[in-house]
């Protein structure tokens, strides 16, 4: 049976459901957080004793990282849309994942370039587990920027193949 014999059923707007909450959850819960994080570095009290304003450039580098996050997460909103209407295997959809791959990437590098100062805030707040987090901060997004590229490749595979199986009658 040749693959364009095969009819697919129409997905249904309730198989995206969940995901679109876990996005809105993560976008209100970076909102919010951003919120306290704003608030506290126009307060002034940030830092340890001696160090007045230590984490106040970590509070404005988080802030900065928010930027591509909120993009990324509306790409996300939008890969689902074209899920919801069947066009997954369209070039908006390779758009969108390509979109999510760049600003993965750099939330990745705003965090690379932070670590500098991350690895002096940890010594000077003699916190062990300072470096770890900066690691896990760079690495995740960086994984998730690894992961879109390989599905990047991998959808754009499929439309090649889609269309070539259109033009074959």
């Amino acid at each position: 049976m040749s693959m364009r014999n095969v009819m697919l059923p129409p997905m249904k707007k309730s198989s995206t459901i969940f995901l679109r909450v876990v996005i809105y959850l993560m976008g209100f819960a970076v909102a919010g957080l951003c919120v306290i994080l704003l608030g506290v570095s126009i307060s002034g009290n940030v830092g340890i004793p001696g160090y007045p304003g230590l984490f106040l450039p970590l509070m404005l580098g988080m802030l900065a990282t928010s930027v591509p996050f909120f993009f990324a997460l509306y790409q996300g909103l939008l890969l689902l849309s074209y899920i919801d209407h069947n066009s997954a295997f369209s070039e908006l959809s390779v758009k969108a994942i390509r979109k999510i791959k760049y600003f993965s990437g750099a939330i990745s590098v705003l965090y690379a370039l932070m670590m500098p100062y991350i690895m002096y805030v940890a010594e000077k707040d003699d916190a062990p587990g300072g470096v770890i987090i900066g690691l896990v901060l760079i690495f995740a997004p960086f994984v998730i920027a690894v992961f879109a590229a390989v599905l990047e490749r991998l959808l754009q595979n499929a439309i090649e193949i889609k269309s070539e199986n259109d033009l074959t009658v």
